[in-house]
């Protein structure tokens, strides 16, 4: 049974998508037999819009999300399902960082059913006031058009680093 998100969730959402307004520089290293690149660009894209509800209509209902090993936001590994992601993941960075954008990505197309994509974080964390520019990379598996599984790879010494006073 599908449940309809709650204020709380949009709202967090909402404010995620506003930080992550900064999806500038992608490339996309398409293969034309793996059509979810474009999935993926359309996320990226959706969140520099600001349209979370975009994002969340390309998870599968049971999407499994995993943050980095070391990432603050790895305690609650593995989130399952959207609304768990968007409060989760999404509504911590919204309250935990006061500007959390991502640049220069590059999408590869990998096989039929998987994406990867590299990039960099950058921010400022809310409390401490100190600023990343964090290398990561994101992989992202998909099955019938939807995002089943993603993983994060990141820096997670420099994410520390900004969030410890």
């Amino acid at each position: 049974m599908k449940t309809k998100p709650t204020n709380l969730f949009l709202a967090s959402l909402l404010i995620v998508s506003f930080l992550m307004t900064s999806c500038t520089q992608t490339q996309n290293q398409t293969q034309t037999s793996n059509p979810n690149v474009e999935v993926v660009q359309g996320i990226y894209d959706a969140f520099a819009a600001g349209d979370g509800g975009a994002v969340l209509a390309t998870f599968s209902p049971d999407i499994v999300w995993n943050e980095a090993e070391s990432n603050s936001l790895a305690d609650g590994n593995p989130y399952e399902g959207p609304q768990a992601v968007a409060e989760g993941v999404f509504g911590r960075i919204g309250q935990e960082w006061e500007i959390f954008t991502l640049t220069d990505q590059t999408l590869y197309g990998v096989g039929e059913d998987m994406v990867m994509a590299t990039g960099k974080y950058q921010g400022t964390h809310a409390v401490t006031g100190k600023s990343i520019n964090a290398q990561h990379v994101h992989i992202w598996w998909f099955e019938n058009g939807l995002v089943t599984q993603f993983q994060q790879y990141v820096d997670t010494k420099q994410l520390a680093d900004a969030e410890s006073e």
